[in-house]
């Protein structure tokens, strides 16, 4: 059984590579960390101070999260050795595929965890907000951010996240002037926190009746859900706030009375708006949530003057600015131009094939 001798012998590499992944979790500090958590949990009045415990119980999910997947992939490899074992002394090939299939998660199991160690921002486990805005480009530009905002829901559908649109602004012809939506679910601004940045495509543009090609772009802004211990003082003469009548889901209610609202923060210019709630009041409040999480984020920038700061690696929504490029004329190749990596499959991209792109980046720790 060729196949399993070639399996066997790949097995002393994973086992170092297991070894390798050990240290660099600081596996062994972990272990005793949550042992020192869990302790401190069961302690009387550990729940008097609520914000503290609260910081504390998201520590050992973070914590446990790694050890656990940790033990995990070392339990796997044991449990592939006796498979292998049994196959041997029983000569048994048809355990070969069930063999293979068991390692081949294996190592897809050890490259999730080499990839979360990544994640150690202060604000990576948390739920973030997507921000996506048409650039230069016209009605390609609009049509353009409606299939990224299609691709990212596609995207976090796979993660198995939940999304909530918070505002819509569609165009009159076709797409979309900009969108707004929230990601619930662990490490989900950690795994998008790089998609900030301004996305170019090249294609034969659909609204040209010459057939010509046309390059477009939309920018993507992300910002993470902050914790309510963060303390963000808004100033009530700072900030002004709009209402106006809702173009958004939310039933009859919604669409008959000016419940959206859009907030300005004056000082930095930022504008927040939400519509898809179903009163002015939940509106408000979702907005005031997310005005804070972009003050927050910009306010950990050094350039605290620039707002350009807070949005990524773009200034204009234009030629030069773009860190990723969607061709699918004249050939079909996405290309991250930060990382250069590469995906020929441009369909599978937009249908939120991403997580090459997103680990790749992430390696990088620029």
């Amino acid at each position: 059984m060729i196949e399993l001798e070639q399996i066997k012998y790949e097995l002393a590499d994973a086992r170092a590579q297991l070894a390798e992944l050990r240290a660099a979790l600081g596996y062994d500090t972990l272990a005793d960390r949550l042992k020192d958590i869990s302790a401190e949990s069961e302690k009387d009045g550990f729940w008097d101070d609520h914000e503290a415990a609260q910081k504390l119980l998201k520590e050992r999910k973070a914590v446990d999260d790694k050890v656990k997947g940790y033990d995990s992939l070392a339990s796997e490899i044991d449990d592939i050795e006796i498979l292998i074992g049994l196959a041997e002394e029983e000569n048994d090939e048809s355990l070969v595929p069930e063999v293979q299939g068991a390692y081949d998660k294996w190592r897809s199991d050890i490259d999730g965890l080499r990839i979360r160690t990544l994640l150690d921002g202060e604000y990576d486990l948390n739920g973030c907000y997507v921000e996506i805005n048409a650039g230069a480009g016209g009605t390609d530009a609009q049509d353009w951010a409606e299939m990224l905002l299609r691709m990212y829901i596609r995207w976090t559908e796979r993660r198995g996240y939940k999304t909530k649109m918070l505002d819509l602004q569609d165009d009159t012809v076709a797409g979309i002037k900009s969108a707004r939506f929230s990601v619930e679910g662990e490490y989900a601004y950690g795994y998008l926190k790089n998609e900030q940045g301004v996305h170019r495509i090249v294609r034969i543009s659909p609204f040209d009746s010459s057939a010509r090609r046309h390059t477009s772009f939309a920018s993507v802004a992300v910002t993470p859900e902050i914790d309510d211990d963060i303390n963000i003082e808004i100033n009530p003469d700072d900030i002004r706030v709009d209402t106006f009548r809702s173009s958004g889901a939310g039933g009859q209610h919604v669409n008959k009375t000016d419940s959206a609202i859009r907030i300005t923060h004056l000082p930095t210019n930022i504008v927040v708006t939400c519509q898809n709630e179903r009163s002015q009041h939940q509106n408000k409040e979702v907005a005031m949530k997310a005005l804070k999480s972009k003050l927050y984020e910009l306010a950990r920038q050094e350039q605290k003057e620039s707002l350009d700061e807070l949005k990524g690696d773009y200034g204009q929504i234009a030629w030069g600015s773009q860190i990723r490029s969607y061709v699918f004329h004249p050939y079909s190749l996405v290309k991250d131009h930060r990382t250069n990596a590469e995906n020929g499959n441009v369909q599978a991209v937009m249908d939120g094939d991403l997580d090459t792109f997103i680990n790749e980046k992430l390696k990088a720790r620029d």
